[in-house]
């Protein structure tokens, strides 16, 4: 049986202070898909009995994390045989649309959509389970467009569903699709016309995203076998890196380390900081370090690491489906292990005001500081149920989901 929480109806939102919005969290991992916050002035430590609950509403079956931004919490979930695209009001958690994606999704691995979606503009995008592409009014959610990538690349859905959330740069909206004509592929924001497609092979469970690397930018993916470099606007390939992982399992987002790239996956494969020399208009990939296999000192199952200074911080699945999980510091730029803490379990985390906010997959929100010192916990409270998702972090609020609700407290 699950302990009682504190129940604090939406009512409730109405009569705490309100402040202005934060840079907003308008897709997965934020505005720079690196799963860090730049807001302030938050919690150092949890009041008794937790963060103070503003509001917690019902929801459904999924594994989208929620993106905030213009007053809307939006997220996607199965319920009543079909996918929905749901937007709430960020302050109260009242519904104020919600739109049909596709039928319900359902897979052996966990049921329901996968993907979180993204607000750009007065847009919303959002990737169903098999890979249907739909573009959205942000105001209403009427559905302006929408596109089966998956199909449109003559491929098949990954065994474990289409988990990519949508890129938009470059007017376009980029999702990994898989087939022989190309695993990456973009759309045209305005109608939803293909673009370009690129990298054949496994679409892998990652999400694609923007980083400043090398001195240029550029498009970075991590697919079933490989990581990729690609032009924005034309995705001209720039540099390619092999990185196969069983059962094509890279589900991590690659992050910008000391102006590399650093990846890491689970099923016991490893990590690596990738280097890029400029040769001409492409680049040569070079490991500045990697540990890769059973002895490797971070294998990311489904968890983005969080860099933060001169370290990295995360979750090290041990074994081949990551039955231990610790949660591990290292140097960024050596690999060097700094501390572990074991047995920690499996979650999630993002980084704000200098501490890790760490969701496990037991519904808790633990807070610890950010430091190479040592782990050093700071708070325990249980939110919700079995979780994988992070916490949005928007205006001094938290927001975060499971299966059955999502829930909004007070980081302030």
């Amino acid at each position: 049986m699950r302990p009682t929480r504190l129940f604090v109806p939406v009512l409730l939102a109405a009569l705490l202070p309100t402040r202005a919005p934060g840079e907003g969290w308008p897709g997965f991992l934020g505005s720079r898909r690196d799963g860090i916050s730049t807001e302030t002035g938050l919690i150092g430590a949890f009041p008794a009995g937790g963060p103070t609950p503003i509001w917690r509403v019902p929801g459904g079956v999924g594994m989208s994390a929620v993106a905030v931004a213009h007053g809307l919490a939006v997220t996607t979930w199965n319920d009543g045989g079909k996918q929905w695209l749901v937007a709430l009001d960020a302050a109260t958690g009242k519904e104020v649309w919600k739109t049909p994606l596709a039928a319900a999704y359902e897979n052996p691995q966990g049921n329901g959509p996968r993907a979180t979606p993204t607000i750009a503009g007065e847009r919303v995008f959002a990737f169903s389970g098999e890979g249907i592409l739909v573009a959205v009014n942000r105001a209403d959610g009427a559905i302006l467009w929408q596109v089966d990538a998956v199909t449109h690349a003559g491929a098949k859905p990954s065994d474990y569903g289409m988990a990519s959330s949508p890129l938009v740069v470059a007017e376009q909206v980029v999702v990994h699709v898989g087939g022989r004509t190309g695993a990456i592929a973009a759309f045209a924001v305005a109608d939803g016309t293909p673009a370009w497609s690129a990298a054949a092979g496994s679409a892998g469970y990652s999400s694609p995203t923007l980083l400043d690397v090398g001195g240029a930018e550029q498009i970075v993916s991590v697919t079933g076998t490989e990581v990729v470099g690609l032009r924005p606007g034309t995705g001209a390939v720039l540099w390619r890196f092999p990185f196969e992982t069983d059962f094509g399992c890279n589900t991590a987002t690659p992050i910008a380390v000391d102006g590399g790239v650093f990846v890491s996956a689970g099923e016991n494969h490893g990590s690596v900081l990738i280097d890029l020399e400029p040769d001409g208009e492409r680049f040569v990939p070079r490991a500045r370090w990697e540990s890769l296999g059973p002895k490797s000192l971070l294998r990311s199952e489904w968890q983005t690491s969080i860099v933060a200074g001169d370290h990295l911080y995360g979750f090290d699945n041990v074994g081949a489906a990551g039955p231990v999980t610790h949660l591990v510091c290292i140097e960024a730029t050596t690999g060097r292990e700094v501390w572990r803490k074991t047995r920690f379990g499996k979650g999630n985390m993002v980084l704000a005001d200098g501490k890790l906010w760490i969701t496990t997959i037991d519904g808790e929100l633990v807070l610890a500081r950010a430091t190479p010192a040592g782990y050093e916990e700071l708070g325990r409270a249980e939110l919700l149920g079995r979780t994988r998702q992070t916490l949005t972090i928007d205006g001094g609020r938290g927001y975060l989901r499971d299966d059955q609700e999502v829930v909004c407290v007070g980081l302030e």
